[in-house]
């Protein structure tokens, strides 16, 4: 098995693509952090401890939240922030940028993927998670991107993955 067999990793779009950017307010926002939460409960139930965040705008912040959430409850969660480069969050606002930091601050353990940003680096952070994960959690809606470019490593990899939409069909 690749990976850790008690490891799991997070993909999930930005604010930009949600429907509600970024107005967490939104009921479509809270349903979604209560269904990733559920995901990521049920993982641990499976018997993940450690779970992995590309620390990422938008749904990779409500994955840590939520990570950290569980850890608070059941004691034996760690969360491991793979941060892509030492520049990610040097664009955001800073709001984005202090929730960043806040996060990283409550993580067990920070993974520099590598030391300067690159085009690639993004994309380098995604598969270093794939390969140290047994399961994916991914909040996908269909649309081509990082997330889309994830599942499709994770697949080539055999890392099985929960795809959660990010807004119920009815």
């Amino acid at each position: 098995m690749r990976g850790r067999p008690c490891t799991c990793c997070f993909t999930g779009h930005r604010p930009e693509k949600l429907p509600w950017g970024d107005d967490e307010t939104d009921p479509r926002c809270a349903a979604l952090k209560r269904k990733l939460y559920d995901a990521i409960e049920s993982a641990y139930d499976e018997g993940m401890r450690h779970f992995i965040c590309g620390m990422a705008r938008g749904c990779d912040f409500y994955f840590a939240e939520a990570v950290i959430e569980l850890r608070r409850q059941k004691g034996d969660v760690s969360l491991e922030a793979a941060v892509p480069c030492p520049t990610q969050a040097n664009s955001w606002s800073e709001t984005d940028r202090a929730r960043w930091s806040s996060l990283l601050a409550q993580s067990d353990l920070e993974t520099l993927v590598q030391d300067h940003y690159t085009n690639g680096c993004m994309l380098r952070r995604n598969r270093y998670m794939v390969d140290h994960s047994a399961l994916v959690i991914a909040v996908y809606d269909g649309t081509p991107g990082g997330t889309r470019r994830t599942l499709e490593y994770a697949l080539r990899q055999k890392v099985p993955f929960v795809d959660i939409p990010p807004v119920d069909e009815t």
